[in-house]
């Protein structure tokens, strides 16, 4: 089975009087149907990794393949462009756009990316608000909602344009246990029957025991 994420030797590095090695030669892959918790002390590189692996941030050596494609050689377009296709990220704060609302915020990255017309980019969102458990919630605005349901609604964004590599970086930060509990098994849900690759940061050692598999994160180095 091909992985939907491949890196090899990656490394970051910030140039400065005193360059600092924020990712030191990691090698990494999460196989479709994967639900994958990378853990480490704050500033161990976990952050920084994940963003290497989202394509929003370029490794200073190394490489990434995502679904067999390889990633060095893309301008900042195509980067761009293969992010908002293949790659969906939810965060500690959802990051939802306050001015818009629930419908519009999941809609967005499908608008962006022109795929679907506008019936379908509706049905879509609709679909995932109701698999989500967040039927007549659409018409709201995020201040609206409890903070749970601001972070399903982060994920139903980052399913928007199908996915099949999903990216969250503490994304029960903000949450209490049940509501964090909540989103740990929507992740597994959507490793286990849609076949994607989910792969998280977290701090909470019970919610990583959830997962698949557990990697580490010490000095920018990945432990398995």
């Amino acid at each position: 089975m091909d992985a939907v994420i491949e890196a090899r030797g990656l490394t970051r590095i910030l140039p400065g009087p005193v360059p600092v090695t924020l990712v030191r030669e990691v090698d990494f892959q999460a196989q479709p149907g994967e639900l994958v918790a990378i853990s480490g002390a704050s500033g161990s590189g976990k952050s920084s990794l994940l963003y290497l692996l989202g394509l929003l941030d370029r490794p200073t050596e190394g490489s990434i393949q995502i679904e067999g494609r390889p990633t060095t050689t893309l301008n900042d377009s195509a980067l761009a462009a293969l992010r908002l296709e293949a790659v969906g990220f939810v965060f500690q704060f959802h990051f939802l756009l306050p001015e818009f609302t629930v419908l519009e915020n999941i809609t967005l990255p499908m608008r962006k990316r022109g795929a679907f017309g506008q019936k379908a980019q509706t049905e879509r969102a609709m679909g995932l608000l109701a698999d989500l458990g967040l039927q007549g919630e659409e018409a709201k605005t995020p201040d609206q909602l409890s903070g749970g349901q601001r972070q399903r609604v982060a994920i139903a964004r980052a399913l928007a344009n199908d996915p099949r590599l999903i990216l969250a970086d503490e994304p029960t930060g903000s949450l209490d246990s049940k509501n964090g509990r909540l989103v740990f098994d929507i992740f597994k849900r959507l490793a286990e029957s849609d076949g994607r690759a989910v792969i998280t940061v977290t701090h909470d050692a019970t919610l990583a025991a959830l997962c698949h598999r557990q990697v580490h994160m010490v000095d920018g180095r990945l432990i398995n």
